[in-house]
């Protein structure tokens, strides 16, 4: 087909009559393409691009009342987790006809609320990963536009759940069976559910292994945060570290190389993630939180909805397994760790941290 000249302003109507389909399959191949047969939609667009038709996306919104954008709102772009995430969320998005908004809160409630409030007059719904604010707050934006919620268990609101419980259960049993008789849990934010579940799963483990657990906070997780935490980690005499994802893992590991320290000689490393892993040395052993998957689910579960006319419900479990890779090895004799960890101790004025204690799964 060669693109028509002379035809005065182009329109649906046109294009539906050149692609011999009615101007509702039209409406439908730039808005719902997963209506209708992929033929079809690929001879819509095929049609339309020969003939230079772009929709009219003020035109359609005023009509049809949406937008045709949905928003994605994340604590940090930065941590790898949440960037894989959201390529998984924009590529279903784009797959069903959506542009993806973003917004980065920087690890706080304050902007995440901005954010779901200022955007709501331009996107059709909202999926929120690893919320910052409380759930009263959460439950009044739910109220307004349609959202998804990542990583955060409530009741009566869509939600997309990574179960990394059962894989870090996994790793301390498999320190355990390497020899380690004392761990640190490193997290952070405290406030988050996915730490709390692994905080939880790591104290309720190494409990029942007759294991030593300390928890120390990284404050924001984060490369530089898994640095800054390795002292306190080797005052408490751990052998073996646990890391909330792979970033803060990558921390401890440069850290402990600073130190003098070697991975998994001298000491072991566990992150969670699997979006990184493979890029340390050695490579880490981490469990995967299959995070593009639960961007791509909470588009679906969202889009899904709109289509339905009706506010997204249900939930979906993603289980996270533990995958071994180089940084888990025996128990060291810990003169190495043990003199170290006294020398800086003395030197910063350390003592060890207490042991966790049981954590409330936040709701």
């Amino acid at each position: 087909m060669a693109k028509l000249r002379g035809t005065g302003t182009l329109n649906i109507r046109i294009v539906a009559k050149e692609a011999g389909v009615s101007q509702a399959t039209v409406s439908r191949a730039f808005s719902q393409p997963d209506m209708l047969a992929p033929a079809t939609v690929e001879k819509v667009l095929e049609t339309a691009r020969l003939l230079g038709y772009v929709p009219n996306q003020v035109a359609r919104a005023l009509s049809t009342g949406r937008s045709g954008n949905v928003a994605l709102i994340l604590p940090d772009v930065t941590n790898p987790f949440f960037s894989a995430l959201m390529r998984g969320a924009q590529a279903a998005a784009h797959k069903r006809g959506y542009a993806t908004f973003l917004g980065d809160t920087d690890e706080t409630a304050a902007l995440e609320n901005l954010l779901l409030t200022k955007l709501a007059v331009q996107v059709d719904g909202f999926v929120l990963a690893s919320p910052r604010q409380n759930e009263e707050s959460i439950r009044k934006h739910a109220a307004r536009r349609p959202l998804v919620v990542i990583n955060r268990d409530l009741e009566g609101i869509a939600r997309v759940l990574v179960d990394t419980a059962g894989g870090f259960s996994d790793a301390v049993k498999l320190l355990a069976d390497l020899g380690h008789k004392t761990l640190a849990y490193v997290g952070a934010p405290r406030g988050s559910w996915s730490n709390q579940q692994r905080a939880a799963a790591v104290e309720s483990a190494g409990a029942a292994l007759g294991l030593q657990v300390f928890q120390v906070d990284a404050v924001r997780p984060s490369h530089q945060a898994g640095q800054d935490c390795v002292d306190q980690v080797l005052a408490a005499g751990a052998t073996a570290a646990l890391a909330v994802d792979d970033a803060v893992a990558q921390g401890m590991i440069a850290g402990l190389a600073n130190r003098g320290l070697s991975v998994p000689e001298d000491f072991s490393v566990v992150g969670c993630d699997d979006v990184i892993a493979t890029t340390t040395y050695p490579q880490l052993t981490t469990v995967n939180a299959h995070c593009a998957l639960a961007g791509r689910q909470a588009v679906d579960l969202l889009l899904d909805s709109l289509l339905a006319t009706g506010q997204p419900g249900g939930s979906l479990v993603l289980v996270g397994e533990l995958i071994v890779r180089g940084t888990t090895g025996a128990a060291p004799s810990h003169r190495k760790a043990d003199r170290i960890g006294r020398r800086k101790t003395a030197e910063v004025g350390l003592t060890a941290p207490p042991l966790v204690s049981p954590t409330r799964k936040s709701k």
